[in-house]
């Protein structure tokens, strides 16, 4: 399965962790994404973090897969994101 089908799973309750931003300080935090909307994703470790989908590089745990994810790929509400790549993958 490419990245591009991971896309159009539900990402809350996965297992994430920061691989690289543009707010340095948020890389290497790890922790449960319990939220998520168009521009963010609330993640929870010790504390609660929102993070910016398209400053970040991202680390989800699938199943039992680990990959690697541009958050500018995530953009869109989580609705409208998980049509948008179903659609796409149709298309092909």
């Amino acid at each position: 399965m490419s990245n591009t089908n991971y896309l159009k799973k539900e990402l809350i309750g996965l297992p994430i962790e920061i691989l690289e931003a543009k707010n340095k300080s948020l890389v290497g935090i790890k922790g449960i994404i319990i939220d998520e909307t168009k521009n963010t994703i609330t993640i929870k470790n010790h504390s609660i973090k929102k993070i910016i989908k398209n400053q970040v590089i991202l680390k989800i745990k699938f199943d039992k897969k680990i990959i690697k994810i541009d958050g500018k790929l995530l953009l869109n509400k989580p609705e409208e994101r998980i049509k948008k790549w179903k659609i796409k993958q149709d298309l092909n």
